[in-house]
C-alpha cells in the first residue's frame, strides 16, 4: 500500500560502494519489511515475543512452514458465521483476482450464493486445501494481538489548537529494494537519503520532530495531541475530524527506515510501570503525570511513519492488499509465512477472557511487528470500543492457512 521510489544503484554509486553501504545499512537496523503501520499491539506497547532457539535458522523460502492439516483439524468450523467471513473474503478477491495463484478460485466465487452457508462451505473444501503454520522451532502457539482505527481532532492548517503535524513522504526519502540485489532478502528494504555522493539513514523522530524541523512545509494535516498523532503512527492509519465535522481517512504511505521501539516496555525496563499497565491509556496517563519527559520518551522510538489521505467513502482502512479491512474479519501476518490475501483460521481467545475467538479470517494486512510463521494482529474496527478490544488483546492462539490446490508451495 506503499509508492516506494525504487532507484537503480548505480545512479549514486558504483556497484562496490553500493554493497557496502547496503550491508553497514542492513546490519545496523535500518531495514524494514513493507508494513503498513509500525508494530501492532495498538493500545499495548509490544514486548518481544520468545525468539527461536539460537540454532533454528528460518527457511530459506517463502511459506516453507505451512504443513499439511485436515479440515477436521480446525477447531470451531463448525460454528463458523459462513455468510460474514465470505464478505470479507470477496473483498481479498479484489485485491487477489489478477494474480495468477488466485485468479480461478476468486472468479469461482462469484458463482456462489453468499447466502448459502452450505454453498459457501463446500465451495472451501471443493477447491481449497487446509495448512497449518508453525513456528521455525516447529511451535504451533503464537502471539495473537489486535489494532484499530482511531480518531484524531484536526484541521488543514497549524493553530495553537492543532499544532501537531502529519507529514506527507518526503521527496527525498529514497527506499532500496535489497531483493533485485540478493533473492535471499526478499522483503527487505533499506531508506535513507542522500547527502552529498552517499546514501545515508534517513531522520529519525527526534530528527523530524524538532522545532526547525527538515520536513516543514511537507505537512498533510495537523492534529491537536502529539500522543494520539504517535499512536496514529502505530496503528498506521485512521480518521482525522475536522470542526466542521468532515471526516478524512488517512493511511499508511510510508517510513522513514528506523527500527520500532516499545515506549511502554522501556517505561517498565525503568520501573515506571508494570507490563500490566503498559497499555495506550497507560502510556496516555503517564504521559500526563509527566510532561516534560513525554519528549523524550516518544523520541525513544526512531521510527517514523509519513501519511496519506485515503478516499473517502471506504468501509475500512485500505491495508497492504490494497482493500478495505474488515472489523474482526482482517488480520495482519508475515507475507513471508502466509500468502498476503490468504483465508486463515484463527483459533484463539477473546481478549483477557478464556473465551474461545475461533473464526474465518483474511490475511489483508501486514506490520512492522507482525514476525513469524504463528502470529497475527486482529482489526477490530474503529473508535473507542474498537480500541479497548485492540489494546486489551494479547493471546496465543493457532492460525490455518486455506491455499487454492494449485497453489505452488516449496517442497
Amino acid at each position: 500500500m506503499k509508492s516506494l521510489q525504487l532507484i537503480r544503484i548505480n545512479h549514486f554509486f558504483n556497484l562496490r560502494q553500493c554493497l557496502v553501504l547496503l550491508a553497514a545499512l542492513w546490519l545496523a537496523g535500518c531495514q524494514n519489511v513493507p508494513s503498513t503501520r509500525q508494530p501492532s499491539v495498538p493500545g499495548k506497547a509490544p514486548a518481544p515475543e520468545k525468539p527461536a532457539a539460537a540454532t533454528v535458522a528460518p527457511p530459506a523460502q517463502p511459506y516453507a512452514l505451512l504443513k499439511n492439516a485436515s479440515w477436521t483439524d480446525v477447531p470451531g468450523l463448525a460454528n463458523e458465521d459462513w455468510a460474514a467471513s465470505w464478505q470479507a473474503w470477496l473483498q481479498s478477491c479484489q485485491g487477489l483476482k489478477n494474480k495468477t495463484d488466485w485468479q480461478a478460485v476468486c472468479q469461482t466465487a462469484l458463482t456462489v450464493r453468499a447466502e448459502d452457508p452450505v454453498a459457501i462451505q463446500a465451495y472451501w473444501q471443493q477447491y481449497f486445501n487446509v495448512y497449518q503454520t508453525q513456528q521455525v522451532d516447529g511451535g504451533q502457539q503464537g502471539l495473537i494481538t489486535g489494532y484499530y482505527q482511531p480518531v484524531l481532532k484536526g484541521a488543514r492548517n497549524p493553530s495553537s489548537r492543532y499544532p501537531v503535524p502529519l507529514y506527507k513522504v518526503p521527496a527525498d526519502l529514497i527506499t532500496v529494494n535489497l531483493s533485485a540485489l540478493f533473492p535471499e532478502l526478499k522483503y527487505k528494504r533499506v531508506r535513507g537519503r542522500v547527502q552529498g555522493q552517499s546514501l545515508v539513514p534517513y531522520y529519525t523522530r527526534s530528527e523530524i520532530e524538532q522545532s526547525q524541523s527538515p520536513l516543514a512545509g511537507n505537512e498533510l494535516l495537523w492534529v491537536n495531541d502529539a500522543v494520539e498523532a504517535f499512536f496514529l503512527q502505530v496503528q498506521g492509519s485512521g480518521i482525522v475530524e475536522l470542526e466542521s465535522g468532515e471526516r478524512l481517512p488517512v493511511g499508511y504511505a510510508d517510513q522513514n527506515g528506523h527500527p520500532y521501539q516499545s515506549i511502554g516496555k522501556l517505561l517498565v525496563e525503568r520501573g515506571e510501570m508494570v507490563a500490566s499497565e503498559a497499555s495506550m491509556q497507560g502510556i496516555k496517563n503517564w504521559g500526563q503525570q509527566h510532561p516534560d519527559q513525554l519528549r523524550a520518551l516518544l523520541d525513544a522510538n526512531p521510527s517514523y511513519v509519513f501519511f496519506k489521505l485515503l478516499p473517502a467513502g471506504l468501509s475500512g482502512p485500505l491495508g497492504a492488499l490494497g482493500v478495505p479491512l474488515t472489523a474482526s474479519r482482517s488480520i495482519a501476518v508475515d507475507p513471508f509465512y502466509i500468502p498476503l490475501g490468504a483465508p486463515v483460521f484463527l483459533a484463539s481467545t477473546y481478549p483477557n477472557t478464556q473465551e474461545p475467538l475461533q473464526q474465518l479470517m483474511l490475511a489483508q494486512d501486514t506490520g512492522g511487528a507482525i514476525k513469524g510463521g504463528v502470529r497475527a494482529d486482529v482489526y477490530w474496527g474503529e473508535g473507542e470500543a474498537a480500541g479497548k478490544l485492540a489494546g486489551a488483546m494479547r493471546q496465543q492462539g493457532q492460525l490455518w492457512v486455506w491455499l487454492p490446490k494449485t497453489f505452488p508451495l516449496p517442497h
